[in-house]
């Protein structure tokens, strides 16, 4: 993986046009990139080790010529990240991009490797380049040649292909890995992404499962086994052409931060009637919702955290049986799944591969499946029963933020709708609660306040070697989300633990040198107890930064090194809003050690692999 784009054009150089399309694409982290294209017949290659300003700079001091050509931006699964291993992977005969893991490449590179053939990568993806061409050479056409390819590969993969002497046509193939069509004027496009197409194309056809794709110029032949034709809808793509730039920020990051009050009232506003403060969800999602005997929530990384706190919201509000999974170990332990029962599959991407696949479990159980996803027209919104929108609109920087606290909004009115609609509230409760969100936009401008005061903390944060992150409730996850920004980002080692259980292990960990946040507003029902575990540990050393409200900060403040001081805010909110001052410190933290923010090593904003 990561991203993939394919032009095939009638008279121009196709080159730029990649390298823009890359781009668009760059959103998803990388560690190479490049272009190949058909210059006189013969397949032509650049490619570069580390961002996409590295291969531009190549091509232009040389230019590559050709009117049909294929791009890859790549983050490693199978060789080091350099460029021998960057994309397209190539022969005499066929170049190629892909998507995935091979998970048979060991055995097809043995059956290669005896007929002669020499690998120069470490890649999975050169099997599918040597076998393609081995099938050439064997007198096939390049078409049956790729297919005969693509009956041989195990694995979750998206491929596109050309061929040297095969100036209008472009082969390419989905097998779990998303894949879309461009539908141009005398022009056809491939890509991983429908972003990437945006400025080419709105005339766009997603693949499914199994599909391979013929272009040429004059259109697309969309077929399965191996020759079987089938017809796949063709949309107007809602996605803008218009590309997301950094504005007066540092980093798309911050931005993104700064842009939660605006897009947590956009999300909000598809809810609650501003008059009534009642909330609306469609019929149907309702009363699969409310007639569920238990909900199964699966997610991966930050949305994971989110569908934790929403566990809390449906079990204490909705009075919900409710599970929450991590989605890559989901489907692995064959859960049984009650008749009737709902799955809520969230991701930002729409495209995660485990988080797709466990949505496909709960289908094969009978589960009724909503998507909450902010990515329009991804697969896993393609193949819910229903789909809810974040409306947090791009998201560039790779460690999520915004995308985090619109889906908290969408699973709190979830959570307040079914419960009122199961009679388990009243209207006064339901009234208190959507006000309570209501405030959110503005109570989250006022949080930003305090960046200031987090950048100060960062300075004494940014030389520790590890942290801890204590919470309870849901609060807790929060924690757990703080820990996991630090790591992606700053590389600090860092951990988040609910906080009555540092004294069944975790407080082993502490001294003077570890800092410690904890989460924990005046208001909270858990204060005192929280409370009790910030002394025992800084009764051993450790150095505390609480953050907190004016009550909180009145019973404890006094005692910790550092303090973050917020408003009073309800509780059934708070976890929307203290994960402000935690996304913070994790960039601030970040900025000061001088790591790639926005593309921190060895992560991919959409990960389509197991």
């Amino acid at each position: 993986m990561c991203g993939i784009i394919g032009i095939l054009s009638e008279n121009k150089d196709v080159a730029p046009l990649l390298v823009d399309g890359l781009r668009r694409l760059e959103y998803r982290g990388y560690d190479s990139a490049g272009v190949a294209t058909l210059q006189n017949n013969k397949i032509v290659r650049c490619r570069a080790e580390g961002k996409l300003n590295n291969l531009a700079a190549r091509l232009e001091q040389q230019p590559l010529a050709g009117a049909v050509g294929i791009g890859h931006t790549r983050w490693a699964t199978h060789g080091l990240p350099v460029e021998r291993n960057a994309h397209p992977i190539a022969n005499d005969r066929v170049a190629v991009v892909h998507n995935g893991i091979i998970e048979n490449y060991g055995e097809l590179k043995s059956e290669l490797e005896a007929t002669q053939v020499r690998f120069e990568t470490e890649t999975d993806t050169e099997v599918i380049a040597h076998l393609t061409a081995h099938y050439i050479k064997q007198g096939m056409k390049p078409r049956d040649a790729a297919n005969a390819t693509f009956n041989r590969l195990r694995g979750a993969y998206a491929i596109v292909m050309i061929f040297a002497g095969e100036e209008n046509l472009m082969i390419g193939c989905r097998q779990g890995t998303p894949l879309a069509v461009g539908y141009g004027d005398g022009e056809m496009f491939l890509a991983s992404d429908s972003y990437a197409l945006a400025p080419l194309t709105r005339k766009i056809c997603f693949l499914e499962d199994g599909d391979r794709v013929a272009l040429t110029r004059d259109g697309a032949r969309i077929y399965i086994n191996d020759n079987e034709a089938i017809d796949r809808p063709i949309r107007i793509t809602s996605q803008s052409g218009a590309t997301t730039g950094k504005g007066e920020y540092k980093h798309f990051m911050l931005k993104e931060i700064y842009e939660q009050p605006a897009v947590i009232g956009e999300t909000l506003n598809t809810f609650i009637n501003p008059t009534t403060g009642h909330i609306s969800v469609p019929t149907e999602i309702l009363a699969a919702l409310v007639g569920a005997p238990r909900l199964t929530l699966v997610a991966c990384g930050t949305a994971y955290y989110a569908c934790m706190v929403a566990k809390y919201w449906f079990e204490q509000i909705a009075r919900i049986p409710c599970e929450v999974d991590i989605a890559s170990e989901f489907r692995y332990r064959e859960a049984p799944m009650p008749q009737g029962g709902v799955c809520l599959a969230v991701s930002q991407s729409g495209e995660t591969l485990d988080t797709l696949e466990a949505l496909r479990y709960s289908k094969r159980q009978g589960q009724k499946t909503i998507a909450i996803v902010n990515s329009i027209e991804s697969t896993i919104e393609r193949e819910s029963d229903h789909a809810l929108h974040t409306l947090a609109g791009p998201e560039i920087g790779v460690a999520s933020t915004k995308a985090f606290t619109t889906q908290l909004s969408v699973l709190a009115c979830l959570a307040l709708a079914t419960a009122r609609a199961r009679d388990v509230i009243t209207d006064a409760q339901e009234k208190e609660l959507s006000d309570a969100l209501r405030h959110v936009p503005k109570i989250a401008a006022s949080v930003l306040q305090h960046d200031q005061a987090v950048k100060d903390i960062a300075r004494d944060v940014e030389a520790a070697r590890d942290v801890l992150y204590l919470a309870r409730g849901p609060l807790y996850p929060l924690a757990l989300e703080g820990a996991l920004k630090l790591k992606e980002i700053s590389y600090i080692h860092a951990e988040g633990y609910a906080a009555g259980e540092m004294k069944h292990g975790p407080i082993a960990l502490i001294d003077e040198t570890v800092p410690i946040v904890v989460v924990a507003p005046g208001n909270d029902p858990l204060f005192e107890k929280t409370e009790s575990n910030v002394q025992e540990t800084m009764a051993r050393g450790g150095q505390v930064l609480l953050i907190t409200d004016q009550q909180g900060s009145k019973k404890l403040g006094g005692r910790v090194r550092w303090s973050v001081v917020l408003e009073d805010i309800h509780p059934f909110v708070a976890p929307l809003l203290y994960a402000i001052p935690v996304q913070l410190l994790a960039y601030h933290v970040a900025v000061l050690k001088g790591t790639d923010v926005d593309q921190p090593r060895n992560l991919a904003k959409s990960v389509t692999v197991e």
